[in-house]
């Protein structure tokens, strides 16, 4: 079975993040979040059946069941066992059944405007069966005033959503309100183990707050974010409050990771010497550097660590700043430079800083390595 049109971002390595859309809409549902998140994460966005690139007919049954079924044999296409999920509205239903039925695959969970039911099922298969007559357009022309709070829809962002609604197979549409019609897991919230975030747009009128408060109610030890300013597409309204709350969900915060990577480079010993040196008066430059350089710069994707290693010993032996140069020798080391290419980097700096910039370089490196080398 070919499984459903998919988009992966970041390191092929690293945790696996699952991004469900709502009804109506596809991967670009998630746009504004992707380039943060992918910076820790495996980001897989996937469409609905009859959304996007993913054909109506792959849905063998009209249920959040059968979606989630979909979405494993995804996982289980890309070689992936476990994995963070998070999803909007029919999206977060998905990752609910999936958090409820197949627990052993879901590590976290966060359900962005969604509910544990979705209002009476008969307005769902009366929806259902306008589509399945009248196509699509007449929903899409009506999509704005469910989706945002007024005045966002004058957007180009809006627009664009809405275009794409207006490409849904109506069989895929029809099939995705027959799954809402059924769905009901208000019984059953208990069961969900993962740590669970709920967020909910304070404007939203498809699943009020009350749904999020009852989804937060059920699932112990979850936690509830209420977002002012957004409707029921809270990612696109209100991007980054929604960013950071799932950075803070997942433990991806820039300070979070920043520590992280802090010591990984430049060893748990020197980050505990500089915690203990951290006084009231120089805690802000400290978190600073931690949610900044470490946070951001080190942890972007676009290059890897002992790139980024050797662009600092460039840096730091141009400018003279020798005692942080003898800190990111040591740290090239962690990142995996051998001995002979940090000579080359020093090599290198000799012909674009200066020789006796780089004479100083190579006594400092000298004599790191001579420690390393002893200990």
């Amino acid at each position: 079975m070919t499984p459903v049109h998919h988009i992966t971002d970041g390191r092929a390595d690293a945790p696996v993040l699952i991004l469900g859309p709502s009804l109506g809409t596809g991967v670009r549902l998630w746009d504004a979040q992707v380039a943060a998140l992918a910076r820790g994460r495996r980001v897989v966005r996937y469409d609905l059946p009859g959304h996007g690139g993913t054909p109506a007919a792959l849905l063998r049954e009209p249920t959040v069941a059968g979606i989630a079924a979909l979405v494993l044999e995804l996982a289980d296409s890309l070689g992936v066992r476990t994995f963070a999920y998070a999803g909007v509205s029919l999206g977060g239903a998905v990752g609910t059944w999936l958090a409820v039925h197949r627990p052993e695959r879901v590590e976290s969970l966060a359900l962005v405007c969604s509910s544990a039911r979705f209002g009476e099922p008969e307005a769902w298969r009366e929806r259902a069966r306008r589509v399945r007559e009248e196509g699509v357009d007449g929903l899409a022309a009506t999509a704005a005033g469910r989706w945002f709070t007024p005045g966002f829809e004058a957007t180009d962002t809006a627009r664009a959503l809405v275009a794409d609604h207006r490409t849904v197979d109506p069989k895929g549409y029809a099939d995705c309100c027959d799954a809402l019609a059924a769905f009901d897991l208000r019984g059953e919230l208990a069961r969900i183990q993962a740590p669970t975030l709920v967020v909910a747009g304070r404007q939203d009128t498809a699943t009020p707050p009350v749904h999020a408060r009852e989804l937060a109610d059920g699932i112990d030890g979850s936690s509830l974010v209420e977002i002012n300013g957004a409707a029921h597409l809270a990612p696109v309204q209100q991007p980054q409050r929604v960013l950071h709350a799932l950075l803070d969900h997942l433990g991806q915060n820039a300070a979070t990771r920043g520590a992280a990577v802090r010591r990984a480079v430049l060893g748990d010993a020197h980050v505990e010497r500089a915690t203990a040196a951290t006084t009231s008066f120089t805690a802000p430059f400290q978190d600073l550097i931690t949610r900044y350089a470490w946070g951001e710069i080190w942890t972007r994707p676009g290059l890897d660590r002992r790139t980024r290693s050797c662009i600092t010993i460039t840096a730091l032996i141009a400018r003279g700043h020798d005692e942080e140069l003898a800190m990111h020798i040591r740290a090239a080391r962690n990142n995996g430079l051998s001995r002979e290419e940090i000579q080359e980097v020093l090599l290198h700096s000799a012909v674009y800083c200066g020789v006796p910039a780089a004479n100083t370089a190579f006594a400092i490196a000298n004599r790191i390595l001579g420690e390393e080398a002893s200990a």
